[in-house]
Formats: structure tokens, C-alpha cells, sequence
């Protein structure tokens, strides 16, 4: 059976690992700054971006290679890539080179995206909910945590010095994950340009993985929004804080991974629908009153409930999504994330508009409209 050795020693190194992954992609967002006072380029500016690019790259062309190769063998694969692109980034002379290297930092660090389904495919059938939400939490953790790591270390020992401390950490999970993960024989036999082709025809055939997808999108947009006006919130006059503590709201949020594994063993009990349609309103909750409460009581506390609504609605999307077909679940996993990123994408650019048109008011009202989406799609279709 596939669950022979998924404890929760296993699943505490799969949720470590993942954080401990995803997070690279973050890491550079809150250097920004110290960055282009060193190299002195404009094109600074377009590291973010180049990573999240390569993310997004990851997840289509890396994370379907979980359902055709030894997923053991691709995760130490990765992780081991992922520990030279960060070595590239840390001596890069130009922001040209930096720029090569955190494309392949973003795709390396899709890694997570392979181990989440791994944990899926090892857990219990019972007992998948509450697993991937146990993972999900160190992933989530690692997303939140990342830029106040980030910040604190570029300036205290400078921006280099945060991609040399990531090398090794990579170079231990790949072999943490080594000595700790089985064997995952693939499930299918297929060619390359055929597996990217099936994940067309698993898009047409599930209408579960379209509706998780596009209300997750609509989720994540919602929450990416909040998180890329903060800073420019928070430097108004009425706070008139700076980045650091931008930062430090990451570390309120990372209260709403909670969510995660209650919303696992939820579905696991009870069924996903409910926690999802939930996790829609309490979203809706959120923005209203982080609209509405303009202090920063109400940010800390909107903060808290949209990141609990989000990784609740997320774990029980994945719940259902896992759950349709074992055999493809890396490329299933690649479309239900890909989605949910490309929403993120839409949230954050929405919300710049948002915000030049009519300041957080416009970012509120674009969160509010995101979460009355999501949680219409899942009424619309109950019924």
C-alpha cells in the first residue's frame, strides 16, 4: 500500500521542505532596494518578475515530469538544481545574470509542487485531507516567513548573503528528503510532448478540477491583492510605516495556516464543499472589514481571517482535486496551481489599478468582488 510510512515524522519533513522551498521565490522582493544600490540597474526591478516567470514555467513543464519519473529521485533532482541557480544568483556581477538565475530559482522551487501530491499519494485515503493540509502549512509558512528572513538578513550581512544561506539549507532538504521519502514508481507511460498534451484532455474531462481551479484563482487573487498594496498602504501618512514592517504583517498572517489542517481534517469528516464555500465568506468577511476598519487593529485582524479563509479554501480544493485521478496527480496538480497563480497574477495587477484609481478603497472593493465570486461559483454549482 502507499501508505506504509506516512507518520507524522514524514509529513512534518515533507511540510518543512516545502516551506523551505517555496520560499526562494520570495526572498528577493524585499531586497530590492539593497540590490539596486549595489549592481545600480534598472532592471532590478524585473527579478521578481523573471522568478515568478520561472515559476510559473516550473509548474507547467517540471511538475507533470512527478506523473512520468521516480518522484524520490525528482525531488532531490530539484532541490539539487535549485541550490546551483541560488549559488548563480548569489555571485551574480549584473542584474543581467541575476535575472538568468532567479528564472531557474523559480522553477526549481516548483519542487514543492511535487512533493504536495507525493504527500497526497502516500497518505491514507482517510486521512488525505488532513495530511495535505499539514503539508500545505509549511508551505504557506514559507511564503509568509520568507520576506521578513529575507529583509532582516540583506540588511544586516547584505542581499548575497541570503542566497549563499539558502544553498546549503537546499542542499539538506535534498538530502533530508533522500533519506526520508519511498520510492514513488511513476503511474503512467508516456512520452514528454505526450503528457503535456493529456493535461488539455484532463482539463475538458473533470469539471471538479475546472470549479476548484477557478474559484481557488479567484481566492488567491483576493489575497495576492491585499499583499501587493500592503506596503503602499502602510506608507500612507496615516501609518507612515516602512517595509519592515510591511514584512512583519507576514508573520501575523502566518496565524491563517491553521486553517490548513483543520480545513483538512474537515474534509476529511464532512466533505470539502462546506469548507470552501467558508473559507468564499469569510473572505468576504475579511475585505469588508479591511475596508471598512481603516486602522491597523482592522489589518491585523483582516489579515488574519483572509489568510485563514484562503488556506482553508485552498487545502479542501486540493482535497477534491487529488482525488479525481491518482495516476495523473502531478499534472492535475499542475493545472489546479497554475490556475490559482495565474488568478494571483490577475489579483496583483487588478489591485495596482485598484489602487491608482481610488486608493485601498479600490483594493477592498476589487477583494470583495474576488471573494463574492468564488463563493457564487460554489453556491451556483451545489445547486
Amino acid at each position: 500500500m502507499p501508505t506504509v510510512g506516512m507518520g507524522r515524522g514524514l509529513t512534518f519533513a515533507m511540510a518543512a521542505a516545502c516551506g523551505l522551498a517555496v520560499a526562494n521565490i520570495y526572498y528577493n522582493q524585499p531586497m530590492l532596494g539593497v540590490i539596486g544600490h549595489e549592481l545600480g540597474d534598472g532592471l532590478i526591478n524585473l527579478v521578481p518578475t523573471a522568478t515568478q516567470l520561472g515559476y510559473a514555467a516550473g509548474l507547467f513543464l517540471l511538475v507533470p515530469l512527478g506523473d512520468l519519473h521516480e518522484r524520490r529521485w525528482l525531488i532531490m533532482l530539484q532541490f539539487g538544481l535549485l541550490a546551483v541557480a541560488l549559488a548563480a544568483a548569489a555571485v551574480s556581477p549584473s542584474a543581467t545574470m541575476l535575472i538568468l538565475a532567479s528564472v531557474i530559482v523559480g522553477a526549481a522551487a516548483t519542487v514543492a509542487q511535487q512533493i504536495v501530491p507525493f504527500a497526497a499519494h502516500l497518505a491514507a485515503p482517510e486521512r488525505r485531507g488532513e495530511t495535505v493540509g499539514v503539508v500545505m502549512s509549511g508551505l504557506l509558512c514559507g511564503i509568509l516567513l520568507s520576506r521578513a528572513l529575507a529583509g532582516l538578513v540583506a540588511v544586516q550581512f547584505g542581499w548575497r548573503a541570503m542566497f549563499w544561506l539558502a544553498v546549503p539549507v537546499a542542499l539538506a532538504a535534498a538530502a533530508w528528503m533522500g533519506s526520508r521519502l519511498p520510492r514513488g514508481a511513476p503511474d503512467m507511460q508516456l512520452s514528454y510532448p505526450a503528457l503535456l498534451r493529456s493535461m488539455v484532455a484532463l482539463w475538458r474531462e473533470f469539471p471538479a478540477l475546472r470549479l476548484a481551479a477557478i474559484t481557488q484563482a479567484l481566492m488567491f487573487g483576493a489575497f495576492s491583492a491585499f499583499w501587493s498594496m500592503l506596503a503602499l498602504h502602510l506608507a500612507e501618512p496615516r501609518f507612515g510605516f516602512g517595509a519592515d514592517i510591511a514584512g512583519l504583517f507576514g508573520v501575523i498572517g502566518a496565524v491563517g495556516v491553521l486553517a490548513a489542517p483543520v480545513a483538512g481534517r474537515m474534509a476529511d469528516s464532512r466533505g470539502p464543499h462546506g469548507a470552501i464555500l467558508i473559507g468564499a465568506l469569510l473572505a468576504l468577511g475579511s475585505w469588508a472589514l479591511l475596508g471598512l476598519w481603516t486602522s491597523i487593529a482592522g489589518l491585523v485582524i483582516g489579515v488574519v481571517l483572509l489568510d485563514f479563509a484562503v488556506h482553508a479554501s485552498l487545502v479542501s480544493n486540493q482535497h477534491i482535486v487529488y482525488a479525481l485521478r491518482p495516476e495523473a496527480r502531478a499534472r492535475i496538480n499542475t493545472l489546479f496551481m497554475g490556475t490559482m497563480f495565474m488568478g494571483g497574477a490577475a489579483g496583483s495587477a487588478a489591485a495596482s489599478q485598484a489602487w491608482a484609481l481610488a486608493g485601498w478603497s479600490g483594493v477592498a472593493a476589487l477583494g470583495v468582488i474576488c471573494a463574492i465570486g468564488a463563493a457564487g461559483l460554489q453556491i451556483f454549482a451545489k445547486r
